[in-house]
Formats: structure tokens, C-alpha cells, sequence
């Protein structure tokens, strides 16, 4: 994306993403600027293996937006490409439970075309890119599936 023809949100959101830096809480932010505010849910079940489900969905969408606070997501733990992307995903260093995933460009530059902060997923130590997923699994085990292009569609087994 050419500085000339972005926003100024998506100038701040691309000047945050080279420095490392999202909004401190449970987001997805995209190239464009816009914002998607996410809630975790916990769901539980009496019987099975599994004690928890687990539901990231997406509260509202914002095309102008403030963040109170930005947050290094400099500590890459995992990082895939395929074809012109690249998927990265790690922890913050703020807190232990913050774990984020990115989908960029694999451009000299690492464009970025959105990230997705969780503030209690915990790290994500691994990542796949294909054509239609970015899948990230957290130092818990949970698998959270980003569809590529509409990441606020995750799933979480």
C-alpha cells in the first residue's frame, strides 16, 4: 500500500505494525485502518474430554478508532509463507497471556494486512499459511483458524 494513497489510520496502523506495536487488548486491526473489537468466550461442558470451549467473536467493527495503550509484539515465536504472504505469530511481552497472529505481504517491507491480539489466548508458538487459513496453536494446544481473509471468523478447537 503507497503512503499516498492511505488513510491516516492505516498510516498510523502500517507506522505501529513496522515498530512492532498493536492496540493493548483483544483486537484484529487490518490494513485499511479499520478495527475489529473481539470478545474470548469460554464455554463448558459437564461431560468429554475437552472441559472448555472456546468462541472468539467479533463485538463491532470500527472504521475510526482510538487505542488507549500499544503493546510490543516484537517476540516472533513461529513464522510460515506461502505463495506472497507470511503468517507470524507470538507473545507480548507485557503479560505472559497475550499471545498475536499477523498475516503480511512477504515483501521486503513485511506489509502487513492484519493482526489479531488476544489477551488471554496465551502465546501462539506455532503457524500454517495456506491459501485460505492461517492456523496458530497456542502454548496451551488450542488451534485458532483465521480464515485469510476474514480473520474475525476464527475458529478455536
Amino acid at each position: 500500500m503507497d503512503a499516498s494513497d492511505m488513510t491516516a489510520a492505516a498510516y498510523e496502523v502500517h507506522r505501529r505494525w513496522r515498530a512492532r506495536e498493536a492496540p493493548d487488548g483483544d483486537f484484529i486491526v487490518f490494513a485499511d485502518g479499520s478495527l475489529s473489537v473481539m470478545r474470548l468466550m469460554r464455554f463448558s461442558q459437564l461431560h468429554g474430554l475437552q472441559a472448555e470451549k472456546w468462541q472468539w467473536v467479533e463485538l463491532l467493527r470500527a472504521t475510526a478508532w482510538t487505542a488507549n495503550d500499544w503493546m510490543d509484539v516484537d517476540c516472533v515465536l513461529a513464522s510460515c509463507t506461502y505463495a506472497d504472504g507470511r503468517a507470524l505469530a507470538g507473545e507480548s511481552a507485557a503479560h505472559g497471556s497475550i499471545g498475536w497472529v499477523a498475516l503480511t505481504r512477504d515483501d521486503d517491507e513485511g506489509t502487513l494486512e492484519w493482526v489479531a491480539v488476544s489477551s488471554e489466548a496465551d502465546p501462539f508458538a506455532e503457524v500454517a499459511l495456506d491459501a485460505t487459513t492461517v492456523t496458530a496453536i497456542t502454548t496451551a494446544g488450542r488451534v485458532w483458524a483465521f480464515p485469510r481473509n476474514t480473520p474475525q471468523q476464527v475458529k478455536i478447537t
